[in-house]
């Protein structure tokens, strides 16, 4: 039996706890990608997609290349960036209007394509995209589990310029003729992709397009390896660069469970490109 000190003792306590748990306690402010160059060379590509310059404008960008980032639920955003419905709907806004689409298109326009790096990797599918067409989903079922394949293009500094989805067990080589024809060769010397890409056809196919290919040939075939550049083979490393911050992005597995995973994919591209 509790006597009257104990008992007011314990009132005070809960009076304690509930001021503090209702009490707001002041976040640190989360790492964000933009640097105030990014966004000053940002702001007039946003004005001409008509996405107005509000005061928020720029923490609603930040909280939804960090949602990108992180892979949280968009009601667990870091208060400094807004209120996360607001943030919710402007990226729904955006994406719904291909608004998403032009500013990818912006952002490569001035790519340097004197060199071009193709290559190909495995994006393991989230558990809960199981089920339904799998087909028009690209999702192919492997002994490592269900995985579509991203093929992507970066260009002499690394930066994506294009890319391919396709279920995980076609080969990179059938993908590669029509990655590289969504790409300008004009400017461009050599197209540069490991021995997996090794084809008579796909080295026709570059030379078609006015450029050369630095592609070395397998150990079974006859013709020598004499037309490389292993310098520049060397170099191959910014397409593998680029799948591993890609990969980095938690969010990337659950897009594969959208029937419009090739532009949601797009804002992981985007936050590749910033960060």
């Amino acid at each position: 039996m509790l006597n009257i000190g104990d008992k007011m003792l314990a009132k005070n306590s809960e009076r304690l706890i509930f001021k503090f748990s209702h009490q707001k306690i002041p976040f640190a402010m989360p790492r964000t990608m933009l640097k105030d160059e990014q966004w000053t060379c940002l702001i007039p590509i946003l004005l001409e997609l008509n996405i107005y310059d509000k005061e928020n404008l720029r923490q609603t960008v930040e909280g939804i290349l960090y949602r990108m980032r992180v892979g949280c639920p968009w009601r667990d955003l870091p208060e400094y960036f807004g209120k996360p419905n607001t943030i919710y709907k402007a990226y729904q806004r955006w994406f719904r209007s291909n608004k998403l689409i032009a500013l990818f298109a912006l952002l490569i326009k001035d790519s340097d394509l004197e060199w071009v790096f193709i290559d190909g990797t495995h994006i393991k599918a989230h558990q809960h995209s199981s089920g339904g067409n799998e087909n028009a989903q690209a999702i192919s079922k492997s002994v490592a589990g269900r995985a579509s394949k991203i093929h992507l293009a970066v260009d002499a500094h690394g930066n994506p310029i294009n890319f391919i989805l396709s279920d995980g067990t076609t080969h990179d080589v059938k993908i590669a003729p029509d990655l590289i024809d969504n790409i300008d060769l004009s400017a461009t010397v050599t197209v540069c992709a490991d021995k997996g890409y090794d084809s008579g056809v796909l080295r026709a196919h570059i030379k078609q397009a006015g450029t050369c290919d630095n592609i070395p040939r397998k150990r079974n075939t006859k013709p020598s390896n004499d037309h490389m550049d292993w310098d520049l083979y060397k170099v191959r490393h910014l397409v593998e660069n680029a799948f591993a911050k890609l990969k980095n992005i938690e969010q990337l597995p659950q897009d594969l469970i959208s029937s419009n995973k090739v532009m949601r994919i797009r804002w992981r591209l985007l936050v590749l490109i910033f960060g």
